[in-house]
């Protein structure tokens, strides 16, 4: 890898030229009010340049992180974590595809480390372009139907993009997917880190045998392939680090899955040598992430924005509206960025909200409406945002929505 952390190589005049057109896109785009302008921008900057993404990398320690559920915080806790030992740049909006990469790391020529999220089906791309450090893995399940390629097909692209790879991958031991894409790397730390969603994970990805769960464990009764032991896992509160010491997890984030997200993160730091101790400490900064999490005030009550993609991501922010029965709004839209098959539903156990007054909006509120009378659960179905709230109860509402839905709400609210 040429170039230093800190010291880069000064980069070719058609590179530059590359990255002041994007600027220049990206602004344009800014100014016409489309966004952050950052994927035009990046896709300008390597139409001039093909190779810029890995010239841009060359003088950072890069990580990247991919799944299907929790990159984006995930990718936010290690840059703050890893503040703590330099200069990060990092696509702290989600922007993950080569475009939106290239674009973020054209703003960090000062930095010592890149801190990439990763859409799953360019992993192995970008991998190959920015010869990371380490590699973190947190899992993989069913998304975007009509398009995203079969879970275990995508595993497998990865495991043949990572075979050899001179990173360090930080996987999660309890995903047999995972397990299986990471098992051709030659440097793998395993993190217990957990899995609720099971449903994409039955049968063996290595022979297609059917996989035993017995309690926190799994194995193929066929061929047996099986959980590899973790050096790192959470437990309640806690990491527990490959010495056995148990860190405590205070986040301002909520739930399970985002100590799982510390506990991963926690150990990608550690690679570059930031103590689990300050690691956690910097993470405690991170209030919400691109909107997710944040509580808004909106017509006199206060929202909390919730984001759920796919079934998986569903089963999990139930688990944290499981106290009392708080107003429910639920968001779905099917468009080109959710995903136009909206069949996904069906896989989500919609019984957890019963109890719950639930108010449903959204391009695809009917599809839902037929969702939640077939799981038995009461609602009303509502033309707006502003209806939604206005009909909810007393309290806290919590609002939960799919991407584009999600883009929706927060614009509406002025988040």
């Amino acid at each position: 890898m040429s170039g230093h952390p800190g010291n880069p190589e000064p980069l070719s005049p058609r590179a530059k030229l590359a990255v002041t057109a994007g600027r220049a896109a990206a602004a344009v785009s800014r100014a016409a009010g489309r966004g952050s302008g950052s994927v035009i921008g990046g896709k300008v900057a390597l139409r001039l340049d093909p190779d810029l993404l890995g010239r841009l990398a060359q003088h950072l320690d890069v990580v990247l992180v991919s799944a299907t559920n929790g990159k984006t915080t995930t990718t936010r806790l290690i840059a703050e974590a890893l503040r703590a030992a330099g200069p990060v740049v990092s696509n702290a909006l989600g922007a993950n595809m080569p475009a939106g990469i290239t674009s973020a790391l054209a703003g960090g020529s000062e930095s010592k480390y890149g801190v990439i999220e990763v859409d799953e089906k360019y992993l192995a791309g970008v991998a190959r372009d920015t010869t990371p450090k380490v590699i973190a893995l947190l899992n993989l399940s069913r998304d975007q139907l009509d398009r995203a390629a079969e879970t275990r097909m995508l595993a497998e692209k990865w495991r043949e993009g990572l075979n050899g790879t001179k990173a360090v991958v930080v996987a999660n031991a309890d995903d047999p997917l995972i397990v299986w894409a990471a098992s051709s790397s030659p440097n793998v730390v395993w993190v217990a880190a957990g899995q609720e969603w099971k449903d994409d994970a039955w049968s063996c990805p290595a022979c297609g045998g059917v996989m035993q769960r017995p309690g926190d464990d799994w194995f193929c009764g066929e061929c047996g392939f099986r959980r590899p032991a973790p050096s790192w896992a959470l437990s309640g509160d806690h990491v527990l680090d490959p010495h056995g010491s148990a860190w405590p997890i205070r986040l301002q984030l909520p739930g399970r899955a985002n100590k799982a997200n510390a506990a991963t993160s926690a150990a990608v730091a550690a690679v570059f040598g930031v103590p689990p101790q300050v690691a956690l400490e910097r993470m405690y900064a991170v209030q919400a992430v691109a909107g997710r999490y944040d509580v808004v005030s909106f017509q006199g009550r206060e929202l909390r924005l919730l984001l759920a993609k796919n079934p998986a991501g569903w089963l999990e922010t139930f688990s944290l509206i499981d106290g009392p029965p708080a107003p429910v709004i639920l968001s779905v839209n099917a468009r080109g960025a959710d995903g136009t098959d909206t069949s996904w539903l069906w896989d989500v156990d919609y019984g957890r909200l019963a109890g719950h007054p639930i108010m449903v909006i959204g391009d695809r509120k009917l599809d839902l409406a037929v969702r939640l009378e077939v799981a038995g659960v009461d609602f009303r179905v509502c033309e707006t945002l502003d209806e939604a709230v206005t009909m909810a109860p007393p309290g806290q509402i919590e609002l939960i929505a799919n991407y584009t839905a999600f883009q929706d709400v927060r614009r509406r609210v002025g988040n």
